[in-house]
């Protein structure tokens, strides 16, 4: 396998090529090295848990290099960010880690380029826009591991019995919501503000308020007119009104939340590519519709990429770019896709999933990649900020809550970590 190393660039004659290769074996020497790999679970049980994806992968891979173990351990997303964290800062970093967030790690100094552990044509395979996401100061860091894109999910059933349409604006889906909870919907729309994924709700409804995390020349802006605007808007017009369920917004986690929509206790929530086959599975019909915005449909839409990132501390270079070439195959890359329902992030997955009969469903997420907005997660301050967005976002849209003060308080998070930037 042709492969970038610190200060050797390998000459490949075909750069071109759309197929990748991945685990072509390592060059030189006998020595049995383990590989720790701490990853996120994307299952929704212990059928489906991450875990029995990983342990597939690793013995696969190690079936093919007799010299290598790849050990795999797999945190819920509550806590992973939290157990890597603990790791590196106990001086017992993993070989690998599948996580949230990569730019804290390598404005340390701790992990290796994209350059210095993967192969020339996987490297040059990622979707453009998520290599780029996964760069600091012009260095890629990140790889992007999954990705997914956020729309309106509905329950038909539920929005025929309640004589109502897919809302188009912020007071359609009100609308919507108080015809839905005049039916008894326990959910007119799940508002998930808890710790789990709250900065993904959050910035969905920036987007769709006109506003953001950062501002157009990238500086942070929490604390924007817009994003004021937007959370007293939900603070009045949702959660004040009883529309959002018996869970207070801020201990509600995304995962209760699609599980109450596959359920069929949720009227409406924003979603992502995985809950169509948890709803489908549970016979809910649902649909699909661009997210609501202030005055139509949302002019932006959020697009997520979860990271892998490779440590240094344990010196296992050559065999972690090995191992995750192998990871990027296509093949590999597909059936994670495909048994979470999440977008590839290279391009020839990409291309053979939109041209895939199987996947047609997930052609309008695959579409609306290359044209979303992604967290700031090249600033290094990221991981700071997204924490205090899961901790106190949900005291902005509380009964009596103050929007502007919590929105001023995770502004100031923001300004004091990006200061060091």
């Amino acid at each position: 396998m042709q492969r970038r190393r610190t200060g050797t660039i390998a000459v490949v004659s075909a750069l071109g090529m759309t197929a990748v290769l991945g685990g072509c074996g390592l060059t030189g020497g006998s020595e049995e090295v383990t590989l720790k790999l701490v990853a996120a679970d994307y299952g929704d049980s212990k059928d489906n848990s991450s875990q029995k994806y990983w342990d597939e992968v690793a013995k696969s891979y190690e079936a093919n290099h007799p010299g290598v173990h790849v050990d795999v351990t797999v945190h819920s997303w509550n806590d992973v960010d939290r157990e890597v964290r603990d790791m590196v800062e106990a001086g017992d970093a993993p070989d690998m880690a599948q996580i949230g967030a990569y730019s804290d790690y390598a404005d340390k100094g701790l992990l290796y380029r994209a350059d210095d552990v993967l192969s020339i044509p996987v490297q040059a395979n990622f979707v453009s826009q998520l290599a780029g996401a996964g760069q600091v100061n012009g260095t890629q860091y990140g790889l992007p591991f999954a990705a997914s894109t956020r729309v309106l999910f509905y329950n038909k059933t539920l929005f025929d019995k309640a004589g109502v349409t897919p809302p188009t604006s912020w007071d359609d889906l009100a609308k919507a919501a108080e015809a839905l909870d005049d039916e008894g919907v326990k959910y007119p729309y799940a508002l998930p503000l808890g710790p789990e994924e709250a900065q993904a709700e959050t910035m969905q409804w920036m987007l769709s308020g006109g506003g953001g995390y950062t501002d157009d020349i990238g500086t942070y802006s929490v604390d924007s007119p817009q994003n004021a605007t937007t959370f007293t808007w939900l603070r009045d017009e949702l959660v004040g009104k009883g529309l959002t369920g018996p869970v207070a917004p801020g201990e509600l986690d995304r995962a209760d939340a699609f599980a109450a929509f596959a359920n069929g206790d949720v009227g409406m929530l924003n979603g992502h590519p995985s809950l169509m086959k948890m709803a489908g599975d549970k016979g809910v019909k649902y649909g699909m519709v661009t997210t609501p915005g202030a005055d139509g449909e949302s002019k932006s839409t959020l697009g997520v990429s979860d990271w892998m990132t490779a440590f240094k501390s344990n010196g296992h270079q050559e065999q972690i770019g090995d191992f995750l070439d192998y990871v990027y195959s296509d093949e590999n890359v597909l059936d994670f896709s495909r048994e979470y329902n999440l977008l590839p992030v290279t391009t020839s997955a990409s291309q053979a999933m939109s041209g895939s009969e199987e996947d047609k469903k997930l052609k309008p997420f695959l579409d609306e990649l290359l044209l979303s907005e992604l967290y700031p997660v090249d600033k290094t301050s990221w991981a700071s900020v997204s924490a205090a967005v899961k901790k106190q976002i949900g005291q902005a849209v509380a009964p009596g809550g103050n929007p502007e003060d919590v929105l001023a308080r995770i502004q100031t998070t923001a300004s004091q970590a990006g200061s060091a930037e």
